[in-house]
């Protein structure tokens, strides 16, 4: 069993270093995340929203993905620009990922309730292998020569939205890392660091009752050279306080089922919790997935005029 395991880590990170492209980590509760992937998110939410969320993913599995991210974002003063900032840590194996983008976004009114707003993000990727994993194999020539560097690149993105529903379109990277063109001691190819993903979201808040709200929202992301990927959801919210629902992943590696639930502590503190099932000959190796995120924002009555539900 234990070297069914070995085998299978070992072509998950070939794939990811040799053959294939990295991509962002995806999270099951990326509704309330959408910062990290579109930078046109910046300031929606109308005051300083901070948010942080821990995935361990396959927990069980040696090598599993373990990604922890940090992000905030705020209107300025006249509530047309939003800055933001998102931090993201993503460890595969003996591989680590580190993201640090900026986030800028100009709003415009398209009609009454409606709103259209502009996204630009920058920053840099910092890729590393694990010092374990070198002081191993320090003549592998799968590892020697490949270099800790950070790489500069830009994202793009739309967020068109009233109270009730939203649409967002966003390419939170759009320049190739090839280390083909780069060159490396090790003489191995390798594809690129990064390649463009694009991400379509969509939501909607209807109301059931006075006190029951429920809200589908889909994720579509789009990676040249990778199988679409889809991600859907639908939650209840009950008494402006309780979130509850399920989610489904869909693409061409893996799906998985998930269970959401999160909590209004307070106007300012809100905690949520996922699990997710993986639908693969992987869920014999591992115990699922756990998501844990916690949400802080500073309540002004005079800048919410209702509550948000995205």
């Amino acid at each position: 069993m234990k070297l069914i395991k070995k085998y299978i880590v070992a072509f998950a990170l070939l794939s990811c270093t040799v053959g294939f492209t990295q991509q962002l980590p995806q999270f099951t509760q990326y509704m309330y995340n959408t910062i990290s992937i579109n930078p046109a998110y910046a300031g929606s939410r109308e005051t300083l929203s901070v948010v942080g969320l821990h995935r361990s993913q396959w927990v069980g599995f040696k090598g599993g993905p373990i990604t922890q991210t940090l992000s905030a974002h705020t209107p300025l003063t006249n509530d047309k620009i939003g800055v933001g900032l998102s931090l993201i840590n993503d460890k595969l194996g003996y591989q680590d990922f580190s993201y640090i983008y900026g986030d800028f976004s100009y709003t415009i009114n398209t009609g009454e309730k409606t709103k259209l707003a502009f996204g630009l993000k920058a920053g840099f990727t910092q890729y590393s292998l694990s010092s374990t994993l070198r002081g191993n194999e320090p003549e592998d020539p799968a590892i020697y020569g490949v270099d800790d560097r950070w790489s500069p690149n830009i994202g793009v993105g739309f967020f068109w939205h009233t109270q009730k529903w939203y649409i967002g379109l966003s390419a939170p990277r759009i320049l190739n890392t090839d280390y083909n063109k780069e060159g490396n001691s090790s003489g191995i190819q390798y594809e690129a660091l990064e390649r463009i993903s694009y991400y379509f979201t969509g939501g909607y808040v209807f109301n059931l009752s006075d006190n029951t709200k429920f809200k589908p929202a889909a994720l579509i992301k789009a990676t040249n050279g990778a199988p679409l990927s889809y991600d859907l959801t639908a939650n209840f919210l009950f008494h402006e306080k309780l979130w509850l629902g399920a989610s489904y992943r869909i693409n061409n590696y893996t799906s998985a089922l998930g269970a959401l639930a999160d909590f209004q502590l307070s106007k300012e503190i809100r905690i949520g919790y996922t699990y997710e099932y993986p639908i693969s000959d992987i869920n014999a190796y591992t115990g699922g997935t756990h998501e844990i995120l916690l949400m802080f924002e500073v309540f002004k009555v005079k800048r919410i005029k209702s509550p948000r539900y995205f």
